[in-house]
């Protein structure tokens, strides 16, 4: 691994800051205050190179336990970690608390250091290592090398080193593929050049000229500089310190805590599903209770839903789901902190499971048991327990997001997923948006029950609207889904598609013999009336219909073009509408017209000359000014 971070963790005062600059060179204590208190209040960066050429950044954090914000700030970005213990000092309080946080974040690589060996003699280090290795038993670094140094002689220095070379070799990479995703950890500003932020960059790349956005914020960017360790770069890649210059932001505008993300990557969340592990010592946690969340260097205030009891003593795990009063950035197996409200006070830590559920009812069991398989499962498994909790399905980009994985293994996954019959996939504008079959299957149950219902009642109309269909049935499926839904029951046979109507593939109008009779009898009375149509109380009164089927009888006209719907009462028949039309046309060429003009040519009345010329009014044949109307269209 070419980059890796290393960071520091330990009781203040033990050795931490000048430990790093026995190996680097640099002291990271930059404040005028920590240079003043002699500790660390934050974060301080220095570049190692190793023997074997390897890259390292080192992370000093505070030791003290007024800061162990700043501390949470750091340790997140360690893939490799050294525990500093004093060997005239031995485990401290802040030893203990800052193991435990290495334990529930899973640091699994790490070094213990006991410094100021120069301090004691050979029986004092014995007794000092062996409570080291009794207080590290059961965590992350129970079987951790033990290395003591001192940075005042440098005795031990090329032993550490050795060790961390041969460490970094085992460590796994950060993933390079995929969104970039850089916690902030520093936000400040250089006259010229303006906003910069700081951070490890866990995972992507970033380029210089890049579009990213700070989340949860927000607010849109672009990469003007990148620095690493100090030097200008053109590409920062997972694993390393970075230095970004974002354009068109303010440093108001962000803070610790923030993320800055490759636009669509992430999303901002009030709410986690999580598996959550309270530590031995801590006092009994209530449900609701109110706690601290730290994940990379963000800190929130929320709430703990214990899923599956109303209490949880110390050492037990539990599903659990936290509830933000800000919104954070997290994905599914990011590792978090708790730490309670009042006194605050590391009581535990979890992995995120979810990073965009619902709500849930507690004491459910079918949530336990999708918990236990989205914690547990192979991403496919995760997949599919994620599109069959999606009622109306999920598309592609909701659906890696989910299961944090980059858009390319989602959409691979879910097209062999489809492939073996076990979800369906429908295309929607280049993505691809997954639901499952029984979800489809009563889709289609739906779906075929309205368009039956509307034939029965409608048989003359040639399908239903495919709006209609949608606003009533399927209103929750984005325009393009519902598209590519009946796209896929039209290539299946299942449906009829027009421009605007959608029937059941077997349907065709039908006509009783009256019916028949009575379209004729219409058409020809709309035909021999010519300019002066009969009103449509008059119709249904010359054929005794009632209102609601000569509605359907004069629309099944329309659609076949033989009439044309003035207003609500008057039809005109096609062949006596483009002949006035052609009139309205001809009376424009000279000019602004007027109704009686047009009357007087027609040889019809204002009655029926009135409607006509507000219906091309509408319809923006025409446009009236004054009493007067010109033709504006052809």
């Amino acid at each position: 691994m070419d980059y890796i971070i290393v960071g520091t963790a330990g009781h203040v005062d033990h050795g931490k800051t000048v430990l790093v600059k026995a190996l680097t060179g640099v002291d990271t204590d930059r404040l005028k205050e920590e240079k003043e208190r002699g500790i660390s209040i934050e974060l301080g960066f220095a570049p190692l190179t190793l023997p074997s050429g390897r890259q390292l950044g080192l992370v000093d954090v505070p030791g003290h336990e007024r800061f162990i914000r700043q501390m949470l700030a750091g340790v997140g970005g360690m893939d490799l970690v050294m525990l500093v213990v004093a060997a005239d000092e031995g485990v401290m309080p802040q030893t203990r608390e800052h193991l435990a946080i290495i334990d529930l974040l899973q640091i699994k690589q790490g070094i213990i250091v006991l410094t100021k060996i120069d301090l004691v003699d050979a029986e004092w280090l014995e007794l000092v290592r062996e409570e080291v290795r009794q207080a590290v038993q059961g965590t992350v670094l129970a079987d951790a090398p033990i290395i003591p140094v001192s940075a005042l002689t440098g005795e031990g220095i090329p032993e550490l080193l050795a060790r961390l070379d041969a460490l970094a070799a085992t460590t796994p990479p950060r993933p390079a593929k995929g969104g970039a995703r850089l916690p902030i950890d520093r936000v400040f500003s250089i006259t010229g050049f303006g906003t910069v932020v700081t951070g490890t960059l866990w995972s992507g790349t970033i380029r210089v000229g890049d579009d990213l956005e700070v989340q949860p914020e927000g607010i849109k960017t672009k990469v003007r500089n990148l620095q690493v360790h100090g030097k200008n770069v053109k590409e920062a890649l997972a694993g390393q310190r970075v230095a970004v210059n974002l354009a068109g932001i303010e440093k108001e505008a962000i803070s610790r805590g923030s993320s800055l993300l490759t636009p669509g990557f992430l999303r901002p969340t009030y709410r986690l599903d999580a598996s959550f592990k309270l530590l031995a010592g801590a006092r009994t946690l209530a449900n609701r209770s109110r706690i601290r969340f730290y994940l990379g260097t963000a800190e929130v205030l929320g709430r703990i839903i214990l899923l599956d009891r109303n209490e949880l003593k110390g050492g037990e795990k539990a599903f659990v789901q936290l509830l933000m009063e800000e919104p954070v950035v997290a994905t599914r197996a990011d590792r978090f902190i708790l730490r309670s409200y009042s006194p605050m006070e590391t009581i535990g830590g979890g992995l995120v499971i979810d990073p965009a559920p619902p709500r849930h009812r507690r004491f459910e069991p079918s949530v336990l048991a999708s918990l236990k398989k989205r914690l547990e499962g192979s991403p496919q498994e995760i997949l599919a327990q994620i599109v069959r909790e999606h009622r109306d399905g999920v598309d592609g980009q909701e659906a890696a997001i989910r299961a944090a994985l980059t858009p390319q293994e989602t959409r691979k996954l879910l097209q062999d997923m489809a492939a073996a019959g076990q979800l369906t996939l429908l295309a929607a504008d280049n993505d691809l948006y997954a639901v499952s079959n029984e979800r489809l299957a009563a889709w289609w149950r739906e779906a075929a029950r309205a368009l039956d219902d509307f034939h029965r009642q409608y048989p003359l109309r040639p399908g239903l609207a495919r709006e209609e269909l949608r606003s009533r049935y399927f209103s929750r499926l984005p325009a393009r889904v519902f598209q590519a839904l009946l796209e896929r029951w039209s290539r299946e046979g299942r449906i009829q598609l027009t421009a605007s109507n959608v029937a059941l593939a077997d349907f065709k109008p039908e006509f009783s013999p009256r019916q028949r009779e009575l379209l004729q009898a219409l058409a020809e009375r709309y035909r021999s009336a010519r300019w002066q149509p009969p009103g449509f109380n008059e119709v249904t009164a010359a054929y005794n219909l009632a209102p609601a089927e000569l509605e359907e009888l004069l629309h099944y006209l329309m659609r076949e073009g033989v009439l044309v719907k003035i207003n609500d009462e008057f039809y005109w028949h096609r062949e006596a509408f483009e002949e006035a039309l052609a009139v309205v046309k001809k009376l424009g060429l000279a000019g602004p017209f007027g109704l009686a003009e047009v009357r007087d040519a027609l040889g019809s009345s204002r009655k029926y000359v009135l409607p006509f010329l507000e219906y091309l009014d509408r319809i923006k044949l025409t446009r009236r000014q004054g009493d007067r109307r010109m033709v504006i269209a052809n």
